[in-house]
């Protein structure tokens, strides 16, 4: 049987990298305000979700996480730099690419798992439709840079 509270948890881990990742983005594309405007929203869009999930852990009677994954700050890590070698927004949006990827992958593994519960699926599902908006961005991004 699958525990919600670990599921959760996981994609929270992912949720934070993500969005550590967009903060990343931020500091690569200094001189673009535009783009900057743009990855701090969806920063706080990811905040909002996290928080999310958080409150739903905590509603289940878990330990919500805190913290990302190691292999998403490693990925951050990467960004910024390769970042010194590329196009800094050019960089930034395959970094982006990658990672929203990812993060629909995610999701869409723990979305398989038929015992969730209907608030856990809800969750499941608007994190997934946001990674995809971050990744139809991201394409976009990679499209006219």
């Amino acid at each position: 049987m699958t525990n919600d509270i670990d599921v959760l948890n996981t994609v929270t881990k992912t949720l934070i990298d993500s969005r550590k990742g967009y903060e990343t983005c931020c500091k690569v594309v200094d001189d673009s305000y535009a783009l900057k405007s743009n990855f701090q929203e969806r920063a706080q869009r990811r905040l909002l979700l996290i928080e999310e999930f958080q409150s739903a852990v905590g509603a289940l009677g878990g330990e919500a996480v805190t913290t990302g994954s190691v292999a998403g700050k490693a990925h951050r890590a990467w960004t910024s730099f390769t970042s010194l070698f590329a196009d800094d927004e050019k960089a930034a949006a395959e970094a982006l690419d990658d990672g929203e990827e990812f993060l629909a992958d995610k999701i869409e593994d723990q979305l398989s798992k038929s015992d969730l519960n209907l608030k856990t699926r809800a969750l499941l599902t608007k994190a997934y439709a946001d990674a995809r908006d971050g990744e139809n961005f991201a394409d976009m991004l990679e499209k006219v840079l």
